[in-house]
């Protein structure tokens, strides 16, 4: 019995930060100018969205607010993350409406997977037709254009949308593996599709490989010995092949045994003002580790110098002890630290990361630890974590969160690193 033919969709914002600013001022989000930007950071700040208006005249998303052209009147909107979420949470309320949530993937705050082959016949309906009643509602609802892809899988929607869809008149593309063929296997640049990165074209450039058609001929031996395992991949999407389904996503069992947390300091910080900071963001650490009853026992520290983010110092300390308590994970980052940090120099970035996670059962001290009066900070720290949890985060502060140089009150206020919108108290 032949295989079923699948039908995907991938349904994208437009400008999604950008829309949502325009639909809460009751303005059409396709004609107004408006970009998303906290212009308080001054005017080096990043936009993170500008309306299709905008982008008409030529400006780019995660521009900088200096580089748009002085002539153009336009709206700033402060990011207000919370109620992107909440119009997020609605858009898939739509969806929720016409098909069942095991055929839905979130891909992203603005864009979802739909596996719709059963509902075309159940509704007794073509698939661009579908799409666009989806898309229509979620503008008569909400006020949110949308574009979407369609394909015969999920890899070919993806490029749909990505691709074809914008040259449509209707904001929808549509592939199936020989339409892929036919009128992508020469598209440029290769860095347009899905999964392929900057990297991977300057790889490929090596051997002459400018776009699909010439990896879907290359030789395979080739492709193996330069990207490995990911060269099947490469060459199953050169063809326009994703054997990939929607069951196989939400069977996918995530292997990361890492939390890791990063931020741009919004100024250049001396390195004892960036510790501050960094102490901050190891005591959250250990508060999100306790939260998901799990303990480390390997730490990393990234900083980026003003000027020179590219080119980060980082190191590495595996703890002699298995935990998720800051009293006991603080000496080694300060150490670390330390070690790393060139005392010159002005500091703008800062990262971490704690590795090799493993269930709170496997913490592990040395003979020397005080037992009982870990378990009395254990107590303390859950009582402080119901307290965060029912009151806000910035219910319970330390004394060096009021340092002017402090940055975790503002970000206790804020989701993804950007203003949430809501109205607590710093």
């Amino acid at each position: 019995m032949p295989e079923k033919q699948r039908v995907y969709f991938v349904i994208d914002m437009k400008s999604f930060f950008a829309s949502v600013e325009c639909a809460e001022r009751g303005l059409d989000a396709m004609t107004a100018k408006l970009i998303v930007a906290d212009a308080s950071r001054t005017d080096k700040t990043i936009c993170l969205a500008v309306s299709p208006a905008l982008k008409a005249l030529g400006i780019k998303n995660r521009c900088r607010l200096y580089e748009v052209p002085k002539n153009i009147e336009y709206i700033i909107a402060k990011p207000r993350m919370k109620k992107y979420i909440d119009y997020s949470a609605k858009i898939y309320g739509i969806y929720l409406q016409y098909i069942d949530k095991s055929d839905i993937h979130v891909y992203s705050i603005d864009e979802c997977i739909i596996d719709a082959t059963d509902y075309l016949k159940l509704y007794k309906i073509k698939a661009k037709a579908f799409v666009k009643k989806l898309m229509t509602e979620i503008w008569e609802k909400l006020g949110i254009p949308a574009t979407a892809g369609i394909g015969s899988n999920m890899y070919l929607a993806k490029i749909a949308l990505d691709i074809t869809a914008k040259n449509s008149d209707d904001g929808i593309g549509w592939l199936t593996e020989e339409k892929f063929i036919k009128e992508l296997w020469r598209h440029k640049p290769l860095s347009d599709f899905w999964g392929i990165s900057t990297g991977t074209v300057n790889r490929l450039s090596k051997y002459a490989i400018h776009n699909m058609e010439d990896i879907a001929h290359c030789n395979e031996e080739l492709l193996f010995r330069e990207f490995g395992v990911n060269a099947e991949i490469i060459i199953d999407h050169s063809w326009g092949k994703e054997s990939c389904l929607m069951e196989d996503i939400k069977n996918y069992k995530g292997k990361s045994k890492s939390i890791s947390n990063s931020q741009i300091l919004p100024c250049a910080y001396t390195p004892a003002d960036a510790s501050l900071v960094m102490r901050e963001m190891i005591q959250e650490g250990c508060y999100r580790l306790t939260r998901i009853n799990m303990v480390t026992c390997l730490i990393h520290i990234y900083v980026g110098y003003q000027n020179e983010l590219k080119t980060m110092a980082k190191g590495t300390k595996r703890l002699k002890i298995t935990t998720n308590l800051y009293s006991q994970i603080i000496p080694y980052a300060d150490a670390l630290y330390d070690e790393i940090v060139d005392k010159t120099k002005k500091i703008r970035k800062i990262a971490y990361s704690f590795a090799n996670l493993l269930p709170e059962d496997y913490e592990q001290y040395d003979l020397f630890t005080d037992i009982e009066k870990l378990k009395k900070e254990k107590i303390l720290i859950k009582s402080l974590l119901d307290i965060k949890n029912k009151f806000g985060k910035n219910a319970i502060l330390k004394g060096t969160d009021y340092n002017p140089k402090a940055t975790q009150r503002e970000r206790n206020n804020q989701i993804g690193g950007h203003n949430s919108g809501t109205e607590e108290d710093a």
